[in-house]
């Protein structure tokens, strides 16, 4: 069933204003262009209950005279002018050169933007993910990172390309409950993390303010409402826009990933455009048996740079809590977003599995999914039942000839900084 939106459900008031629309069914506040495909989501089967209970959050928030600013929606939409200009000078940088059209459209964005769909896990993800790995038998090392949510992709709404933008949301999710200064400055303030919409606009607004420009103009400076892919250099733009250090590691067994130099010196290469160079790719057909016991030596040498570095990364910070054991430890590093040829992931931790009679270690990484399902994977963990099949990978299934991972720093930049960071560079490790 599709509700078609009629013109007197439209706020036709002055200015950004009419831009602005209050659903006929939960009467929250949205942009016009979203209001019928916000409309038409009331009525998908799986999200009923979800909608009763925003109807009764809404109900509820419209009897309090204080309502908390991280719920889905503010009781005003157009309150608060000074939070608003307040998100702006985050975003910008403290820029003094922004025009009154960007700043409005932060204004905007900031009383529209939507809290995203989450299935929550009873405990945690984390917690869940936790006792599966202490249960197991054996010798092993687990590092994993603190709270993150899952954020599955739906055939309604982002099957098949927004895979990005979820793991952008399972990185929202760590940094907002782990991180108070990153809280502070995502999203305005608003302390929840957006719809994929939302998300959208706050890229565009992040090009706007020069946010890697080069990047930017593989879409013509333009993603809201469109059905593309990103990848970590949109993620790393998106989030160094809010003052967060966001950084890009290049994993390169290509002859293309050469570093450049500067008066003798190796410099970080520049990265541009979604998954950049993981849009085409050559490879040679091996003609022989001992071609491929070569070239799958040298995977196996990219490999093991590949989980080393991952390894030091969760372990070079971790928590001493007495809730730390010693086959699990709490890293208190934030989750990578994990971009290959034709997918991205999040990783959430890592495994390594001691060797016996001499063997190396074996490394496991510990990955939430985008297309898995939030209730399989709750029900797997709970159940301690085939959870490894939905969240490890080992070693031997990393066979791209190219990887990228993003991570966030400690800490806001300075104005200063912000400058720096609109160039959107990585460290480049060669296998």
């Amino acid at each position: 069933m599709l509700l078609q939106v009629q013109d007197q459900h439209k706020n036709t008031t002055r200015g950004v204003e009419e831009m602005i629309s209050a659903c006929p069914i939960c009467n929250v506040q949205v942009l016009t262009a979203e209001l019928q495909w916000h409309a038409n989501t009331h009525f998908e089967d799986d999200q009923l209950q979800t909608d009763l209970e925003l109807a009764q959050q809404i109900a509820l928030t419209e009897s309090t005279p204080n309502p908390p600013m991280d719920g889905p929606q503010q009781s005003d939409p157009f309150a608060s002018d000074a939070h608003a200009q307040g998100a702006s000078s985050s975003v910008s940088g403290c820029s003094s050169r922004h025009t009154s059209v960007l700043d409005e459209q932060i204004s905007c964005l900031l009383r529209t933007q939507i809290r995203s769909k989450l299935q929550e896990i009873q405990g945690g993800v984390m917690n869940l993910l936790r006792a599966c790995l202490e249960s197991e038998a054996g010798s092993s090392t687990s590092i994993i990172s603190g709270h993150v949510d899952h954020y599955q992709s739906l055939s309604s709404e982002d099957k098949g390309w927004g895979c990005g933008w979820r793991n952008i949301q399972m990185m929202s999710s760590h940094l907002l409950k782990q991180r108070p200064e990153a809280r502070e400055a995502l999203f305005g303030g608003a302390g929840f993390v957006p719809d994929i919409p939302s998300l959208q606009r706050w890229l565009e607004i992040a090009w706007d303010n020069n946010f890697d420009t080069l990047g930017s103009t593989h879409f013509h400076n333009e993603v809201y409402g469109a059905k593309k892919w990103i990848g970590t250099t949109e993620c790393a733009a998106l989030l160094r826009s809010f003052g967060l250090r966001a950084r890009i590691v290049d994993f390169d067994s290509t002859e293309s990933s050469d570093l450049h130099s500067k008066n003798g010196k190796h410099v970080p290469k520049q990265v541009r455009g979604p998954m950049d160079k993981f849009v085409t790719k050559n490879v040679s057909p091996r003609s022989s048996s001992s071609e491929l016991c070569r070239e799958d030596a040298e995977n196996m040498r990219g490999q093991q740079v590949l989980v080393d570095w991952i390894w030091n990364y969760f372990g070079s910070k971790h928590s001493d809590k007495l809730e730390n054991s010693r086959r699990v430890l709490v890293s208190d590093k934030i989750p990578l977003y994990f971009q290959h040829q034709g997918h991205s992931r999040t990783i959430v931790g890592i495994q390594r599995q001691n060797g016996q009679h001499g063997s190396p270690d074996r490394f496991t990484l510990l990955i939430l999914d985008p297309g898995h399902r939030t209730s399989d994977l709750e029900r797997a963990l709970r159940s301690k039942t085939g959870w490894q099949r939905l969240l490890k990978r080992g070693v031997h299934t990393l066979r791209k000839p190219q990887y990228q991972l993003c991570y966030v720093d400690p800490g806001i930049a300075s104005s200063e900084e912000m400058e720096q960071l609109k160039i959107i560079d990585s460290i480049l490790v060669r296998f």
